[in-house]
């Protein structure tokens, strides 16, 4: 791959490949702004066409900003060798096998357009029709699907007799038939590419007495620019946060009143630093996409046009009464980071809306729900100033990993989990218990019976399996073996050729390595990879996470620095919550127990505190930033990562360090989803040890409907000795 993904891009991407082998024709990838939607979609199509022959992709994008240009531009930077093309490439040259084509839907539905009428070269039908005739098949992409829902476009679509339509958006119309794969926001916040918080009118008082509305608006927005601009500048960040001002579309009066504030304050069209988009008014938009552009302040009339990419746009301020429907899009412009990265520094990692549009707040809310919060800076009380701790970095950022390390995780872990020895037959028996598949052909399953209604062939037991083999041939299969090791790959961090190493030398005859598993030959193991590609992505995964005897990190890749309570914060919270209570143990002033995004065990745990005597007071950790607690650890292939601990409090004067996860369902199963927790759960008690504090994990029982806490072996299991109720240890 030209360029390394983002985990959630990488999982996208699995998500795509995978959703391509199930019958259900449509695909909606629903993927937040900012979430670097071309990216995905450009590696699943190299990926995909590296496994599977006579394939061409059709990418239609929106009319406007010529996005088909940018689209193909981009696939061009980020996969070496891309074929791609633009419509009047396809209409002279015609469809090949591996082509990527970006054409703009407008070129194909508007009236007298010329891709429909015969040329030169034919038209653009007939160029479909000699490339099926070929033996092609195509795969439609379209972008910004919301957008084109029409019936000239759906006529478009059917030229093309695919099987496959990814229909791509921030907001799609999600169809019932069509297999929806969605990109978490918070998954995109946690890599740093957009903000990590929206604030809706940030420390406004409960009555506003004003003469003049969008002054006030203007002048809150104004000072957030500036203290923005000079937060950069400490930082050595050369970034001009963008004010992005809406009016309604008939409002010339409220046009002018805007721009004499900003000259009033010496922003104006004739120094660069002001620029308006109106369909009438083109000012200083030039280069205004760059980070340090001039322009301090936008004045445009509706939505920014689709395509507007400007990540420096920080600040949103919006007339009431504008009747227009919310739309996520508009938000979306503010959100993006500027250089595609957080800063740590809840002021820069945030943007910032200022409206007394009561609907458009409440659209903000219900569309973003906990990433669109109330917020207001709290300030720690000046008996908490003084704590000090220890905080761990890491030394040397990266997020590659070791394929050696990884390699002898996997191997320890198949012998662990398989209870594997030396001898090769053994071990392949034991793996058959296991569930894995031995054979020299491809096996199938498909099923045999009689369904009344539809929903019946769901209900397996009411029908038989039947095994399907096909025979194997290395030359053949050569694309579907790439195709799922490259899955393998996705789902742990590692490039195809990595993977395949390991898969060689653990199973295969043909790689020397003191610890193989088995000894299969070429045709063995490409039929073996394929069988089992599920199970060796779930194995892979969970040996990197596993606790292994091998599994140590150097202590010189970590440097330590003093922590100290942040003297302030910007707390976000949920007003429309029935309980507006302020918290008494809390180490800042005002904060509220419906304080916004918490987990479940979080809430619970924050009201345990509240009422537990010997609790001294409470510090919640930020998830991520140099300013928080954190402790250092790695995976089993040496990738180092970062532990944010939810809580430090005092008890009875002592520090208690606490992390509270999933808890445990009414028959005891776990539902914790981190496959990390003990490793965490081991660098806390060290942590713990060394500085000679105390503390634990921290789990909700649901059987017993109480916190219970372990401090010292971590176990899964509620039954253990290792977990005690939280309210007999904080005694």
């Amino acid at each position: 791959m030209g360029m390394t993904l983002k985990r959630f891009q990488s999982n996208a991407v699995k998500l795509l490949l995978e959703s391509m082998d199930e019958p259900r024709r449509d695909i909606i990838l629903k993927s937040p702004t900012g979430s670097g939607k071309t990216i995905i979609l450009t590696h699943f199509m190299d990926e995909y066409m590296k496994s599977r022959g006579k394939t061409v992709f059709v990418w239609l994008t929106p009319g406007k900003g010529n996005l088909e240009e940018q689209s193909k531009r981009k696939m061009d930077a980020y996969i070496r060798n891309a074929q791609t093309k633009l419509l009047d490439d396809v209409i002279k040259r015609g469809f090949a096998e591996n082509d990527a084509c970006f054409i703009n839907w407008e070129k194909l539905t508007k009236k007298d357009n010329s891709a429909f009428k015969e040329g030169d070269y034919g038209s653009f039908p007939e160029r479909i029709d000699q490339a099926i005739n070929d033996g092609l098949t195509f795969k439609v992409i379209i972008d910004e699907s919301h957008a084109n829902f029409t019936e000239k476009s759906d006529a478009v679509v059917r030229l093309f007799k695919t099987d496959k339509i990814i229909r791509c958006s921030a907001t799609p119309f999600v169809d019932k038939r069509a297999k929806l794969l969605e990109i978490a926001e918070e998954d995109v916040i946690a890599e740093g590419l957009i903000k990590k918080l929206l604030v809706i009118n940030e420390n406004f008082p409960q009555v506003i007495e004003t003469e003049n509305h969008t002054k006030y608006l203007l002048e809150k927005a104004l000072a957030k620019q500036r203290r923005l601009r000079r937060a950069f500048i400490e930082r050595g960040a050369n970034v001009n946060p963008l004010i992005v001002v809406q009016i309604p579309n008939d409002s010339d009066a409220l046009l002018e009143t805007v721009e004499r504030f900003f000259e009033n304050n010496g922003i104006s069209y004739d120094t660069g630093t002001l620029a308006v988009w109106l369909s009438e008014k083109h000012i200083n938009l030039e280069n205004i996409d760059k980070v340090n552009a001039e322009p301090i302040a936008v004045i445009i009339k509706q939505a920014i046009a689709t395509g507007w990419d400007c990540p420096r746009a920080h600040i949103l301020v919006k007339r009431e009464n504008m009747e227009e429907t919310f739309e996520v899009q508009t938000i979306g412009r503010i959100r993006r980071m500027p250089e595609a990265k957080h800063y740590n520094d809840y002021l820069l990692d945030s943007c910032y809306i200022y409206t007394f549009d009561r609907k458009f707040t409440q659209g903000v809310k219900a569309s973003l729900g906990k990433a669109a919060l109330d917020a207001k800076t709290l300030f720690v009380k000046s008996e908490h100033k003084s704590v000090s701790l220890v905080k761990e970095q890491r030394k040397t950022v990266t997020d590659l990993r070791d394929s050696r390390k990884a390699l002898s995780a996997i191997a320890e872990y198949v012998r662990t989990e398989y209870r594997l020895t030396g001898d090769k037959k053994s071990n392949r028996t034991k793996l058959q218990s296991g569930g894995f598949v031995f054979s020299d052909s491809i096996v199938k399953y498909t099923l045999s019976g009689k369904a009344v209604v539809l929903e019946e062939l769901s209900e397996s037991d009411r029908l038989n399996a039947i095994e399907v083999k096909e025979p194997i041939n290395t030359h053949d299969h050569g694309r579907e073996y790439h195709r799922r090791v490259s899955k393998i790959g996705l789902e742990i961090g590692m490039e195809y050729s990595r993977v395949n190493a390991i898969v060689c030398k653990l199973f295969g005859d043909k790689f020397g390595y003191s610890d193989k598993v088995c000894a299969l030959s070429p045709r063995e193991l490409y039929a073996f990879a394929i069988n089992n590609s599920d199970a060796l992505r779930r194995t892979f995964r969970e040996a990197l996470a596993a606790d292994l005897a091998q599994q140590s990190m150097s202590v010189a890749a970590i440097s330590e620095k003093p922590f100290n309570i942040p003297h302030s914060v910007m707390f976000t919270y949920d007003s429309a919550n029935k309980v507006q209570t302020e918290s008494a143990k809390n180490v800042y002033q005002g904060y509220l127990l419906s304080a916004e995004p918490r987990s479940s065990s979080e809430k619970k745990f924050e009201r345990f505190c509240e009422k537990c005597a010997t609790v001294d007071w409470v510090y919640k950790n930020g998830d991520k930033g140099d300013e928080y607690l954190s402790i250092v650890y790695s995976d089993n292939a040496g990738r180092q990562k970062l532990f944010y601990p939810d809580y430090v409090l005092s008890v009875n004067g002592e520090i208690w360090i606490i992390e509270t996860k999933g808890g445990f369902d009414k028959l005891g199963a776990s539902e914790d989803i981190d496959i990390f927790s003990s490793k965490k759960f081991a660098v806390l008690k060290a942590y713990l040890q060394k500085h000679s504090l105390k503390g634990g994990f921290v789990r909700y029982d649901k059987q017993s409907e109480e916190l219970c806490i372990c401090t010292d072996v971590y176990n899964d299991d509620i039954r253990s000795e290792s977990w005690k109720l939280l309210d007999e240890v904080l005694v």
